[in-house]
């Protein structure tokens, strides 16, 4: 009998945690995309929303932004995404920290500039607060030619 209830215990437990990282993971994705969105907006509080004060963005040319500059860019237009899309992502959930990584194409118009387009490969550590997902560090490299 107490065989039994551990077994059944043992079973509940571990569906739980799955249960646990399967939402963590949903709620990873859903901050994902509420990123997306305020960076081709540029929506200010919901950008502040979905970032520590210690975010590193790291661009794909080698430039640091701080959670300041990350936030002024897009606000002043001076990084201007027109569209975002992203394929291929996947999420690790590692105790409160989340890795993402994703293919980003976008179309953009930064201020002063030609409108282009960027095709990059992009990592984002995210970390969980007691307010939600929070973006911590987030770098970009060019994307890879297929032949």
């Amino acid at each position: 009998m107490i065989k039994k209830l551990l077994l059944a215990f043992s079973f509940f437990a571990v569906s739980m945690l799955f249960a646990q990282k399967n939402n963590d993971q949903q709620s990873v994705a859903e901050a994902s995309e509420k990123l997306r969105l305020a960076m081709i907006s540029g929506d200010k509080a919901v950008l502040e929303s979905l970032i520590l004060p210690e975010l590193t963005y790291g661009h794909s040319r080698g430039h640091i932004d701080d959670a300041k500059e990350f936030v002024e860019k897009l606000v002043s237009k001076k990084s201007n995404f027109l569209t975002i899309e992203n394929t291929n992502q996947s999420i690790q959930i590692v105790d409160k920290t989340a890795i993402v990584r994703n293919h980003l194409y976008a179309t953009t118009h930064d201020l002063g500039k030609e409108p282009g387009e960027v095709s990059l490969d992009i990592l984002y550590v995210w970390q969980k607060t007691k307010s939600g997902w929070k973006l911590l560090a987030r770098q970009a490299v060019k994307a890879e030619k297929k032949k």
